[in-house]
């Protein structure tokens, strides 16, 4: 494509990769940019981009993460039937990688990461909700959402390289987690994994009171990790969100930088990625994990 360029590196070069999204005000997205477009930064510092690509082929790897809290029982068939959909969409076969995860009172991992498209299904069919009896056992059961993020990051993504996405099915209430949202949030950005919420709550799950908001949770952590956040209404079906995370994951730019300070010290470090044409709106992660 015009515009990329793919330097070759030494091995002990540490090179920073920022995968973006760019979307018009309108929120149509915006392909065929080059490098020359973008302005990049690390810590107000400007970088030089060395590496710059459209990625629409490189493969993906996918965690599903499903809430199956008793909050969520009565949107689960749509929500599985929606994962269909989307595996429908989006899934190639021996090219792309998907694991499910599913939450509630335990994170439990229901198929590890695979290619096969029905051992995906298989393991669907098998996301369910906890039984009276389980909950009764836990005393009211649970939702460890923040575990279950943290997990996934580093026990699943942070040893793989290349595209790495979470989505997450969720109203974004926790309860019971020995982790914050604070450290969910840096274990995905340690393991360089965007994080797509999408909120679908059940409206009369904590009855007339309703409970408590999780919107800006799944908010923040798809801002701070580069990915988006939908939420489910009716204007927006589920189906279409979903189709719309696999069209912004077909239609990202990879950008590449060489720091121009060394890491003598593992720290997080900031980026600020944006298009240089207004009016365009750059969706990126805001930070690295600089490993020395």
């Amino acid at each position: 494509m015009s515009g990329q360029d793919t330097p070759s590196f030494s091995t002990d070069v540490k090179v920073v990769n920022v995968l973006a999204t760019v979307r018009a005000k309108n929120g149509e997205l915006i392909r065929g940019l080059t490098k020359d477009d973008f302005s990049l930064s690390e810590n107000g510092r400007p970088q030089t981009i060395r590496y710059f690509s459209q990625e629409s082929d490189l493969p993906l790897t996918l965690g599903l993460m499903v809430d199956t809290s008793a909050s969520q029982r009565r949107v689960l068939d749509a929500e599985r039937g929606a994962c269909f959909h989307f595996l429908d969409r989006v899934l190639r076969g021996n090219q792309d990688r998907v694991f499910i995860m599913q939450f509630d009172s335990a994170v439990e991992l229901r198929q590890e990461l695979t290619s096969s498209r029905q051992k995906l299904d298989d393991a669907l069919a098998l996301v369910d909700s906890e039984t009276l009896r389980q909950l009764q056992i836990q005393h009211g059961g649970g939702t460890l959402l923040y575990d279950a993020v943290v997990r996934a990051s580093k026990e699943v993504m942070t040893p793989l390289r290349g595209r790495k996405a979470l989505i997450v099915l969720s109203d974004g209430v926790d309860f019971g987690s020995e982790e914050t949202l604070p450290s969910a949030v840096e274990a995905a950005q340690r393991a360089e994994t965007l994080s797509y919420s999408i909120l679908f709550s059940d409206a009369g799950a904590y009855g007339i009171l309703g409970g408590p908001d999780g919107k800006g949770v799944l908010m923040r952590l798809s801002k701070d990790t580069g990915g988006g956040f939908f939420e489910v209404s009716k204007k927006l079906s589920l189906e279409q969100i979903f189709d719309r995370i696999q069209e912004e994951l077909r239609s990202q730019y990879n950008l590449g930088y060489v720091s121009d300070v060394p890491v003598r010290v593992s720290e997080f470090r900031g980026i600020e990625l944006a298009a240089k044409q207004k009016g365009l709106v750059v969706q990126a992660r805001t930070k690295y994990w600089a490993q020395r």
